[in-house]
């Protein structure tokens, strides 16, 4: 048993115990396990808190961003071949959504500082085919700038966010809807409950999060089977509703989201403020924005060997991600332009430890740690 583990869910759920407790009986006692009250609800907040006019809760973020491209498709926006610009060092989660629905991904490189889409590579990737900016907001950092507004703005293409890592963050930059919350940034954003996330499941989770009128009702249909009401069927959908247990307890958790977020934030500016090791690169605090810290990354020379010496001393630590999508077994084939920012990032990149019961002395401990590496 590590002293420092990386993450343990058992006890990043602890804090909220008799709470979480509380509200599945409730749900066990109503009777009702589909398309009810704690549904309805938690639906409400989290438009509430991105912002946005809808909030339509899903089975996971992977389906979200499934739902999303598939409602564009069936609104004549996008249609079979259409490219849609990603980062290349995002999950492999947000490339399958494109792919999935025959779209072609197209791979951005990153930013060496932020680890998000490098929006000064956008011209250069847009064809006459390309529909769609998907920026990931990584690790909880905002991946918002005026550079990606205007070119989005210029070539009449679509923003779709996938803020699976930053749900509470904000952009130092407005949105197209003048607000500034993640989620809300953008035409439409797909969001994840997975249970590692800052806003974690006891299962799975996702949600999809706009103004759009039009596109809400399209992804409400088509995750219900297609249907806009009881036994009648516009779309060829599917089954990718959220049940009432899973949104009780996020609806538990979500009251608690604000200081989780701050939390995580103390703890990785003691992390960067205590970092003095020059074979090791502290994760970025950018001024104006909120980052929620979903992860906290460093960048390590002979990683492998860095990772043991962590372990040596009792400090657990993962990787986000080793394995970009271009260099996947399923994605052998995909044409990309030459990708040098992801690559190296993935043979440098760490996650320490950052969730609950991670706190900022903790954090300066294994600073301590890192620095006679």
């Amino acid at each position: 048993m590590k002293k420092y583990p990386f993450l343990d869910l058992a006890l990043v759920n602890a804090p909220y115990a008799e709470e979480l407790k509380a509200a599945a009986c409730e749900v066990i006692e109503r009777g009702r396990y589909l398309h009810s009250t704690q549904t309805e609800l938690f639906e409400q907040e989290i438009a509430d808190l991105c912002q946005t006019r809808h909030c339509v809760s899903v089975s996971n973020g992977l389906d979200a961003l499934k739902l999303i491209l598939r409602a564009y498709k069936e609104l004549g926006i996008m249609n079979d071949g259409d490219e849609v610009i990603v980062p290349a060092n995002t999950y492999v989660a947000s490339v399958l959504a494109i792919s999935d629905n025959n779209l072609v991904p197209v791979l951005c490189d990153p930013r060496e500082d932020t680890y998000n889409l490098d929006s000064s590579l956008l011209e250069e990737l847009i064809t006459p085919r390309t529909r769609a900016i998907m920026p990931v907001h990584l690790y909880g950092t905002p991946c918002w700038d005026q550079k990606l507004v205007e070119v989005a703005s210029r070539h009449n293409l679509r923003v779709i966010e996938d803020n699976a890592q930053a749900i509470g963050a904000r952009s130092a930059v407005p949105g197209l809807n003048g607000t500034f919350m993640t989620g809300g940034l953008s035409d439409v954003a797909g969001i994840s409950f997975y249970p590692t996330k800052n806003l974690g499941a006891l299962g799975d989770g996702g949600a999809v999060v706009t103004s759009d009128d039009e596109l809400a009702a399209t992804v409400r249909a088509l995750a219900n089977y297609g249907s806009d009401r009881r036994y009648h069927n516009i779309y060829q959908g599917y089954n990718c509703r959220l049940d009432e247990i899973q949104a009780a307890m996020l609806r538990v958790k979500l009251r608690h989201l604000d200081h989780e977020n701050n939390t995580r934030d103390a703890v990785a500016r003691a992390y960067t403020d205590s970092i003095a090791n020059p074979r090791v690169k502290a994760a970025v605090i950018f001024d104006g924005m909120r980052q929620t810290w979903h992860q906290y990354v460093v960048r390590a020379e002979d990683r492998d060997t860095f990772r043991e010496y962590l372990a040596q001393n009792g400090v657990g630590s993962d990787i986000h991600y080793a394995t970009p999508a271009h260099w996947q077994p399923c994605y052998s084939g995909l044409n990309h332009a030459p990708l040098p920012m992801t690559e190296r990032l993935a043979g440098e990149i760490v996650s320490l430890p950052i969730a609950h019961p991670i706190t900022p002395d903790d954090a300066r401990a294994i600073a301590d740690i890192i620095n006679r590496y």
